[in-house]
């Protein structure tokens, strides 16, 4: 299950910075770290694995997503993130004094 979601944080991550602007790419892991945390949670409610203090369970697996990925919010930059959730093709209108 960690080889799992290793392969699917790690290949969009390359992804993105291959075809994303460098400006963009920390937002855009971010937002996809949550929606893994998400998934993870409910993997976790869905299977329900005997717990044990030597094992990673999946909600170790959703904390750790959640962390890192609210790292990534936190070095990327709010302007960063607005302009990951705005509309690439439309031009910036331009403020009149």
């Amino acid at each position: 299950m960690l080889t799992l979601f290793s392969l699917l944080t790690a290949l969009p991550a390359v992804l993105a910075l291959h075809l994303l602007e460098p400006e963009l790419v920390l937002p855009a892991f971010s937002a996809l770290l949550f929606v893994e945390a998400g998934f993870a949670v409910i993997a976790a409610r869905l299977l329900h694995s005997p717990d044990s203090a030597d094992d990673i369970t999946l909600w170790d697996l959703a904390g750790g997503f959640t962390l890192i990925g609210c790292a990534a919010a936190v070095f990327g930059e709010p302007d960063q993130a607005a302009l990951f959730l705005t509309e690439q093709g439309d031009p910036r209108p331009q403020s009149r004094p």
